[in-house]
């Protein structure tokens, strides 16, 4: 990096650090204020955090290395801004009705403690495990290549990053709550797009334009029935990304991540109404249809000028980064780093607010329910601590990992998001799921996902022919996850019918049909025709999409 870089990345630094400060002084005092902003935020922070908080290392390395290894395949968990209008038109007036911190806290009211207990614990052992721990190791080999830098001071320079990055990040999450990390995304999100168009508009330059890209990209097969790089649908013997899969499996893990999971609802639940949640959901949805266009097509120009020749480019997973290095002129290379910087810390602050909210709220505050508020907060301060700590020991772990790193975090998604996914659908769909069928069917999901993990750890002792390599390992990934969606919905269903309904009264405005004439009036109220007009340009660019791209 130049010099000129260096003083754009600085200034880059200084408004964030400004950010940071402002969002420190402002009142911390109480739970509510420090893991929920105060549930005052308004639809342009909320917006920006849920993109800012999902663009992480699965981007930056993950998305950007899955379009120069297999073209437009991953597409399809990108164009998930459908499901986030779910999450805004659907899902806030029951979240916003039922008045909760956490999603776990939503399924106690709905099931029962030991539906919320389940789910805490799921949650919090993913997020050290995978997300936090796979951003941090990202974060470390980004910076290693960006600043092209081996060692500094005797020291491996991933480690200086990776630990930097953590530390940074846990100490304004720390001090600032939730509003440090709402009002950081608002700085960080036109950053982060400034900059990475900057890649996709000098990349299509330096190579020759869209159409070279797509002659290009459009003559490698990868698979034995004709599709290519460019293939959106897949024939449904593709062994990774049959269509027969996408479809549905990706749309279990976008229900999932972006409806229900801590990690991205908290966003909207610290909304200060219907109308503001749901906007900040709506723009979320926009934003999160860029993607695509800024780290996907990228992979796929760097696989193009690989092949021509003009870069080189020594795996995958460095497709974005060696996009920065080998082509922005000075200044700009120091706004898209500043811009990979905001990315990373925005999505581990997310992520450290989350877990600190599950932990006070879900263990500490229900076993100590007479807990002061300052209390409260000093817990989650301790817990988004032990959160960082435990990522950082993580990391020789995930270093280990190297070129599957992307596959890791792919597999354990699919893995949690069909039984949590069916436990919210059918809670909220009707009154007749039980509590008991809410807890079974989370537990049964959990194990029969984490059962075909480990058999896939243990895969070398397992006879290919035996049934239990047939049934949990040699279903493609995508099948196996519809295939456990509809195992757990089933399951529900007939527990369902043999046990307990819950108290209707006790579960009002929790299910689709519950709300008052006054609480549907309060949602009715919350929108208007501007709310639809923008929800329905979001579809049309989706199909656009799809029909573009088939």
């Amino acid at each position: 990096m130049g010099t000129l870089d260096w003083i754009v990345l600085g200034i880059f630094c200084l408004g964030l650090v400004a950010m940071i400060i402002y969002a420190s002084k402002q009142k911390n005092d109480t739970s509510t204020d420090y893991f929920l902003a105060g549930r005052d935020a308004t639809w342009l922070a909320i917006g920006s955090s849920i993109f800012a908080s999902n663009i992480g290392s699965e981007h930056l390395v993950g998305l950007a290395g899955a379009g120069a290894s297999s073209g437009m395949a991953m597409a399809h968990w990108e164009m998930h801004g459908w499901i986030i209008l779910i999450l805004g038109w659907f899902f806030v007036p029951f979240y916003d009705r039922s008045g909760v911190f956490t999603m776990p806290e939503f399924l106690e009211k709905r099931y029962n403690k030991g539906s919320r207990s389940v789910l805490s614990i799921i949650s919090l052992v993913s997020y050290v495990f995978t997300k936090v721990a796979v951003t941090v190791y990202a974060g470390g080999v980004v910076f290693k290549q960006v600043f092209g830098i081996d060692s500094m001071f005797g020291i491996d320079f991933f480690w200086i990053s990776a630990v930097g990055l953590v530390v940074l990040t846990g100490i304004y999450t720390t001090t600032g709550g939730m509003k440090a990390v709402l009002w950081t995304s608002v700085l960080q999100t036109p950053v982060l797009l400034i900059g990475s168009l900057a890649v996709l508009v000098i990349g299509l330059i330096k190579l020759g334009g869209w159409s070279e890209m797509m002659a290009i990209c459009k003559a490698v097969p990868v698979n034995a029935d004709g599709d290519t790089m460019t293939s959106l649908m897949r024939s449904a013997n593709d062994p990774e990304y049959p269509w027969t899969g996408v479809i549905l499996g990706s749309a279990i893990i976008g229900f999932w991540y972006w409806c229900t999971d801590q990690f991205i609802v908290q966003r909207v639940l610290s909304g200060r109404n219907q109308q503001e949640a749901r906007r900040g959901a709506i723009l979320g949805a926009a934003f999160k249809l860029s993607p695509v266009f800024i780290f996907l097509i990228p992979g796929m120009i760097a696989y193009a000028m690989n092949a021509k020749g003009l870069i080189t480019l020594p795996d995958s997973d460095s497709a974005f980064s060696v996009l920065v290095k080998e082509l922005l002129p000075v200044g700009f290379k120091g706004l898209v780093v500043g811009g990979l910087l905001a990315a990373l810390m925005s999505s581990l602050a997310s992520l450290f607010n989350s877990s600190a909210t599950l932990f006070t709220v879900d263990f500490y505050q229900k076993y100590k329910p007479q807990a002061t508020e300052k209390e409260l907060v000093k817990v989650g301060r301790i817990a988004t601590v032990t959160v960082v700590v435990l990522g950082i020991l993580w990391i020789p772990v995930m270093k280990g990992l190297g070129k599957v790193l992307y596959a890791y975090l792919q597999d354990v998604q699919s893995l949690l998001a069909p039984g949590i996914a069916a436990v919210f659908l059918l809670g909220i769909a009707s009154k007749r799921t039980t509590p008991a069928a809410g807890l079974i069917g989370l537990t049964t999901g959990f194990i029969l996902g984490m059962l075909r993990l480990g058999l896939k750890i243990f895969s070398g002792g397992i006879n290919p022919d035996g049934i239990i390599y047939k049934v949990f390992l040699a279903p493609n990934w995508l099948h196996y996850e519809i295939v456990l969606f509809f195992v757990v919905i089933i399951i529900m269903i007939v527990t369902s019918m043999v046990t307990k309904r819950a108290d209707p009264a006790a579960i009002k405005g929790l299910y689709v049909g519950s709300a008052t004439a006054e609480e549907k009036a309060i949602t009715r109220a919350s929108w208007n025709n501007w709310d639809l007009f923008f929800s329905g340009l979001i579809i049309v660019v989706i199909v656009w999409f799809y029909a573009y791209f088939w």
